[in-house]
């Protein structure tokens, strides 16, 4: 195992202040709501320590940020019912350990490929896609609520 790096990178955009659009943080992860994605309810869960990969923490880290990903999953599936939960760690851009957790619905314009996929320019779906995310985005507050309230006090 390749011990994770303890020291900020100032080149990297993940290891600067927290966000605005923070949900909550501890000293070790931050849960941020990524409010400008077309995908509503899609929330990151950043380590705060810089390292790149799953295996740059120990396993008990591991467990506790995994644990933390399974929690904000079951919270989407359970307030914002979609059809499909997207979890990725990529990190090809921004080689800071991170997760996506990202509600899917087959109404989205990119479904059922990767929301980093080409839309659809079908005026049908995307006319269903508007009603239809207006009523999801409706109950992304009480998402953030839950998140909130589920990580508890930092």
């Amino acid at each position: 195992m390749t011990p994770a790096l303890t020291q900020p990178d100032p080149a990297c955009p993940l290891c600067g202040p927290a966000p605005a659009n923070i949900l909550w943080e501890d000293a070790q992860q931050r849960v941020i709501h990524v409010g400008d994605s077309p995908f509503p309810g899609y929330i990151r869960v950043i380590w705060r320590t810089h390292a790149a990969e799953m295996t740059d923490l120990s396993a008990a880290e591991r467990d506790r940020l995994m644990q933390t990903v399974y929690q904000i999953e079951s919270l989407q599936r359970r307030i914002l019912q979609p059809d499909k939960i997207n979890l990725a760690s990529l990190g090809n851009q921004v080689p800071h350990l991170h997760w996506h957790l990202i509600p899917r619905w087959r109404a989205d314009p990119c479904f059922p490929d990767a929301i980093w996929a080409s839309a659809s320019q079908n005026p049908d779906r995307l006319a269903v896609w508007r009603q239809q995310v207006d009523e999801i985005r409706a109950r992304v507050p009480a998402l953030r609520h839950a998140i909130a309230d589920a990580l508890g006090a930092a």
